[in-house]
């Protein structure tokens, strides 16, 4: 059985445009928020380790996102992450948006690759890394 990475996101003021919804931009910094807290909290290895202590990351290469139901200032959402694909370098993901009521409002799929920084080339997932990511792994992808 594989983990589902949650967690809780607040829309916010900054999160929304003159109508009141979420500005469909402000998606991909939740998502990459998302993808940095399960990297910390989940994979054990923050942003601040991979890029200033070792010189890696893993920036995202494609996204594809359906913004299924509009969020307003005051949602209460969850995200939820699962991987789809693990390969030797990147992991596609998923990731989930719901509100309170457990209805979907946005759907991502997104690859993302590892990397050295300062060569800006992929390199292998670190074997650590890449263990905590198969956890991840959803069940039928496996």
């Amino acid at each position: 059985m594989s983990l589902v990475f949650s967690t809780p996101i607040s829309i916010r003021f900054a999160h929304c445009d003159p109508a009141g919804i979420v500005f469909y931009p402000r998606y991909f910094e939740l998502i990459n928020g998302v993808v940095e807290d399960w990297c910390a909290q989940a994979l054990g290895m923050s942003f601040h380790e991979m890029h200033m202590v070792q010189g890696i990351g893993l920036p995202t290469v494609h996204i594809e996102t359906d913004f299924v139901k509009t969020s307003v200032m005051g949602d209460e959402l969850v995200a939820e992450l699962r991987v789809t694909k693990l390969g030797r370098a990147s992991a596609t993901v998923e990731i989930q948006m719901l509100g309170q009521e457990q209805d979907l409002r946005l759907k991502a799929s997104l690859v993302l690759v590892m990397a050295q920084v300062q060569e800006r080339k992929a390199i292998a997932l670190p074997i650590a890394l890449r263990e905590q990511m198969q956890k991840y792994l959803a069940s039928e992808c496996a």
